[in-house]
């Protein structure tokens, strides 16, 4: 079972920019794909960015193109997520998680471990 850890979140202003970073632990980390997802107050889970297991594909959600940059590091086993001109409507826990194969999908379901998430507040 693979432990996912989050960090990087906190308050800024609109605007602004933070660097979510993703922290995995055992071996496996480079043979799965990757992405982040995040859940605002009420509202359903959605898919914010995926990666590849090798980096060379990456897909956005279309609310954030543009503005959010994937990428990861696999010799030191963690997942980036870069987020540029942040808007009050990107406020939102922001999650982690493993894919089941090694490409990418935007459906939760196709992820099978997921990290305990980072807050994210954009003040306007």
């Amino acid at each position: 079972q693979v432990q996912l850890v989050e960090s990087g979140g906190g308050l800024v202003q609109a605007g602004g920019s933070l660097r979510l970073s993703c922290a995995a632990s055992g071996r496996t980390f480079s043979a799965h794909g990757m992405g982040w997802f995040r859940q605002a107050p009420g509202k359903e889970r959605e898919f914010v960015a995926g990666i590849s297991w090798s980096g060379a594909s990456t897909n956005y959600a279309d609310s954030v193109k543009g503005r959010f940059t994937i990428s990861r590091d696999n010799a030191k086993n963690t997942m980036y997520l870069q987020l540029n001109n942040l808007k009050p409507e990107d406020t939102a826990v922001y999650y982690c998680a493993r894919g089941r194969g090694g490409i990418p999908g935007t459906s939760v379901y196709e992820y099978d471990n997921w990290g305990q998430g980072t807050q994210v507040t954009v003040s306007s």
